[in-house]
């Protein structure tokens, strides 16, 4: 999409002006684009209720990452009512459509919710995990950390060095100070090797 060479760029205007023409073709994901755009401020005032609408518009015809972004939207409560049983329903329905990081999102949900809601937030992290997600992989070595068990906890960080970028990386630096020696320094190493890296 030539609109995402604008946003890499740092052009945000002439990527939410490509935006608006894409988004009449009416194709899911110039939609959900654009409502991205309203959502960010990129190249425009935010607008949540804006970004919703083209959400939505994105949703109709099953796009996962619009269903995403509207459980974020609802999660946030940015310009609409905060909802969490909205938002989890529609991290649902992004897994359902393919959406690895909704699987970490879910998981985030049931840890937060009571202790017994640990077991699931554990499947949701690991299916998050084997489905690619880095941070679904970062809180499975975190939760590995945290049950002593440093071999996963290796593991599971050695594998978000592969699928992560720079916020999953700045993550992982925090998390690794609780790493025992060796294995924490060297990957600390790693992850700064991996922050030094040109995008």
């Amino acid at each position: 999409m030539l609109a995402q060479i604008y946003l890499d760029r740092g052009q945000m205007h002439a990527a939410f002006s490509m935006l608006e023409v894409a988004a009449r073709s009416g194709q899911a994901q110039a939609l959900n684009m654009l409502g991205r755009a309203y959502e960010r401020g990129w190249g425009v005032a935010p607008n949540p209720l804006e970004a919703m609408r083209y959400f939505e518009m994105a949703a109709q015809q099953n796009y996962g990452w619009a269903f995403f972004n509207l459980a974020d939207l609802y999660m946030a409560g940015h310009g609409l009512p905060r909802d969490v049983g909205r938002a989890y329903a529609l991290y649902v329905r992004a897994a359902q459509a393919g959406v690895a990081k909704a699987l970490n999102m879910l998981g985030l949900l049931h840890e937060d919710s009571s202790p017994a809601g640990m077991h699931a937030a554990r499947q949701y992290y690991m299916a998050a995990a084997e489905a690619g997600d880095c941070w679904g992989t970062l809180n499975m070595a975190r939760l590995s950390l945290q049950d002593g068990n440093i071999p996963a906890a290796q593991a599971f960080f050695q594998k978000t060095l592969e699928t992560g970028f720079d916020a999953c990386f700045l993550a992982m630096q925090k998390l690794l100070a609780f790493m025992p020696a060796p294995y924490g320094a060297e990957l600390l190493a790693r992850t700064h090797q991996c922050l030094r890296k040109d995008p």
